[in-house]
């Protein structure tokens, strides 16, 4: 057993646990976090997206044990005060969500793409989500949703509404 101290959507926890518990299984079965979701269990599907110190992770390949004194965010920590984060919004409005199972890891990844490129292009969305996989949606009201949610829906972008 390890002990880890860890700040998980901007609050503080200490726990033990056994050295090859992963991230994952740390945040939905230790904290009851289960809004990240395990998929592939390999680092294939994205499901499992978290930001780990700013960085989007497959939270399926870390163990809980490398993560002490991190920071970590989750898509319960995107919702504030009962209402949804913009992103939420916008992937609500474009029904980017059918099924919902990869939409965290979807969430949590298109967080770190707008952190690193406030405006990105179809191209470079398309290039950002590339790990997480959507058996549902098609990609394009998750693609609209981003490019509603930096402003740039509807402009220059050519933009195909498939439906």
């Amino acid at each position: 057993m390890v002990r880890i101290t860890v700040r998980v959507n901007g609050k503080e926890y200490t726990r033990e646990v056994v050295e090859s518990r992963t991230l994952l299984h740390f945040l939905r079965e230790d904290l009851s976090l289960t809004g990240t979701k395990e998929g592939c269990g390999a680092g294939e599907c994205g499901a499992c997206t978290v930001i780990l110190d700013g960085q989007a992770v497959n939270s399926c390949l870390i163990l809980a044990a490398e993560t002490d004194g991190s920071t970590i965010e989750t898509i319960e920590g995107e919702a504030k005060n009962g209402k949804l984060s913009r992103m939420q919004e916008a992937f609500h409005n474009h029904h980017a969500v059918q099924c919902g199972f990869c939409t965290p890891g979807m969430i949590m990844t298109i967080k770190d793409l707008l952190r690193r490129k406030p405006k990105p292009s179809r191209d470079e969305i398309i290039d950002g989500i590339e790990g997480n996989f959507c058996r549902c949606t098609g990609y394009e009201q998750i693609i609209e949703a981003v490019l509603d949610v930096t402003g740039q829906l509807g402009k220059k972008e050519g933009l195909r509404h498939v439906r």
